[in-house]
C-alpha cells in the first residue's frame, strides 16, 4: 500500500504593492457675517476624483481642546453630509417657542391702579373694583344709579370737583349706590349761585338710592327757585337769613319726603336720607362759601398742609332761629319765597317738624382764603378721614400742589381704600387760587 503524499508547499506571494497615497483634503470656507469659522474638510464620493469634492456646511467651533483637537467630531461629519442649502441650526435658547395661531400671548402684568391703593397696616377685606350690576326692573330703568358719578367745574378762583361712588361693599354684593350727587347753576355771568348737594338713603331699604334722589332734587328746586335772593345774600354776608332760610328749605324738603313716603306706604323713617349742601356764588370777588345739611358726613378744610374738621357742632335743640353770632340784617333781605317771615309785615310762623326725626339742622358760613382747600363729604368719607389719620395726610400731600387735580387724579385720590370703611363716598371739593 503507497504511503501518502506529503502536502505540497505553497509558493510565497509576492508583498504588497504599498497603497497610493491619500489625495491631499479639500477645505471650503464658509463665513457668516460678523463671524469667521474654520474650515470643514469635504470628503470626495466614490469614484470621484480628487479635484471634485461635495460642498460642505459650516462646522462649529472647535472645542476647547486647542489645535490638536480633532475638528470632525461624529456630529460635525455628520453635518458635513448635509446638502449645502440646509438652514443653519438655531439654539432653542435663542428662538422664542412657536405657538398654536390662536393661542393668547401671554400679557405683562398689569400695573396696580392708582385708586387700587389703600392706607393702613392691611389691606381692605374687598376688591378695589366693581364687581356685580345690582337687578334692574324692566318697569323702572329710570331707577338704574351707575356705579360712579363725577364732575367738576371753575369759576373764578375757585376750581370745584365733586363725585360720588358705590362703595367695596355694595360693589361686591351687586348693591346699588345709596349716595346721590347734584351739581347745578342757577342764573348768569357774577350773580349766578352754585350748589351741590348730596345725600345718603337709608341702609338696608330698597328705596334708598331713590329717596336719596329726590332729596337733592326737591332740594335743589327750591333753591333754584330763590337763587337770585340766596345769591345777594351770600355776597352781602347777612348769614342770620341764610341759616333761617336755608332751615326752612329744607324742612319743606324732608316734608316731600315724607309725603312720598306716605304714598308708596312706607313709614316716613324708611324713606328718608341726610342732606349735606355747599352754596357759593360765581362772582370772583365773593368768598363766602355756605354750608348747610341735615345728618352725619363730614366738612373739612385744608389750610397750610393741614386739615380742620369744621363740622358745626348740632346746636341742643332745634329752634328754628339764626344762631347767635351770625350778625344781623334788614328786613327785607329774605322774601316770602322762602317762607321766612319778615317782622312788621307778617305774622309770625311756627316751626315745622324737624327735617329728620333726632337730625339736627347743621349751617355754617365761612369765608375761604387763598390756598385754602374745602372739603364736603358723606360719612363714607368722613369716618375714614377721622378714623384713619394717615388718609388725610396722603390726601394732604397729593392736594399741596399748585394745580388742584383733575378728574380722573381726584377719583383716584378719593377713592383710596381703608380697612373697615366699604361704605359709599360722596365728595366735593374747593381749591381757592
Amino acid at each position: 500500500m503507497r504511503p501518502p503524499r506529503p502536502p505540497r508547499p505553497e509558493p510565497p506571494q509576492p508583498p504588497a504593492p504599498p497603497a497610493p497615497p491619500a489625495p491631499p483634503d479639500t477645505y471650503e470656507r464658509t463665513e457668516l457675517p460678523g463671524q469667521s469659522l474654520p474650515a470643514v474638510p469635504a470628503k470626495p464620493a466614490p469614484g470621484a476624483s480628487p479635484s471634485r469634492t461635495r460642498s460642505a456646511q459650516p462646522a462649529r467651533t472647535a472645542p476647547p481642546g486647542g489645535d490638536h483637537a480633532d475638528p470632525l467630531e461624529p456630529a460635525a461629519q455628520a453635518a458635513s453630509l448635509e446638502p449645502a442649502s440646509r438652514p443653519p441650526v438655531v439654539s432653542h435658547e435663542s428662538t422664542p417657542p412657536r405657538r398654536h395661531p390662536l393661542a393668547t400671548p401671554p400679557q405683562p402684568p398689569r400695573p396696580a391702579a392708582r385708586g387700587a391703593e389703600y392706607v393702613g397696616e392691611r389691606p381692605p377685606t374687598y376688591d378695589a373694583e366693581p364687581t356685580a350690576w345690582p337687578a334692574a326692573d324692566p318697569q323702572d330703568l329710570d331707577g338704574l344709579v351707575p356705579d360712579t358719578v363725577l364732575d367738576g367745574a371753575q369759576y373764578g378762583a375757585v376750581t370745584l370737583r365733586a363725585l360720588s361712588l358705590r362703595g367695596d361693599s355694595a360693589r361686591y354684593r351687586g348693591e346699588p349706590r345709596r349716595d346721590s350727587l347734584l351739581t347745578a347753576r342757577f342764573g348768569e355771568g357774577d350773580g349766578a349761585l352754585l350748589l351741590v348737594a348730596m345725600a345718603s338713603g337709608l341702609r338696608g331699604t330698597d328705596v334708598a338710592p331713590r329717596a336719596a334722589r329726590d332729596a337733592c332734587r326737591w332740594l335743589a328746586g327750591a333753591v333754584g327757585r330763590s337763587h337770585a335772593r340766596l345769591a345777594d345774600d351770600i355776597r352781602g354776608g347777612r348769614r342770620g337769613e341764610l341759616k333761617s332760610g336755608l332751615h326752612r328749605l329744607t324742612d319743606r324738603s324732608y316734608g316731600r319726603l315724607r309725603a312720598r313716603a306716605a304714598e308708596l306706604g312706607l313709614r316716613p323713617e324708611e324713606y328718608t336720607a341726610t342732606v349735606r349742601c355747599l352754596l357759593l356764588t360765581a362772582d370772583p370777588q365773593c368768598r363766602t362759601r355756605v354750608f348747610f345739611g341735615v345728618g352725619t358726613g363730614g366738612l373739612f378744610r385744608l389750610r397750610e398742609g393741614v386739615w380742620q374738621d369744621l363740622e358745626p357742632e348740632a346746636p341742643p335743640e332745634r329752634t328754628g332761629e339764626p344762631a347767635v353770632g351770625y350778625g344781623s340784617a334788614p328786613a327785607d333781605t329774605m322774601t316770602v319765597d322762602l317762607g321766612i317771615p319778615t317782622p312788621g309785615l307778617t305774622p309770625p310762623v311756627e316751626p315745622e317738624e324737624p327735617a329728620a326725626p333726632g337730625e339736627p339742622f347743621r349751617f355754617r358760613a365761612s369765608v375761604a382764603r387763598p390756598g385754602d382747600t374745602l372739603m364736603l363729604c358723606t360719612a363714607g368719607l368722613a369716618e375714614p378721614m377721622r378714623g384713619e389719620p394717615e388718609l388725610g395726610g396722603r390726601l394732604a400731600e397729593r392736594w399741596a400742589g399748585e394745580r388742584p387735580p383733575g378728574l380722573a387724579a381726584f377719583l383716584a385720590d378719593t377713592q383710596l381704600r381703608v380697612k373697615g370703611y366699604a361704605d359709599d363716598r360722596t365728595a366735593c371739593a374747593l381749591w381757592e387760587a
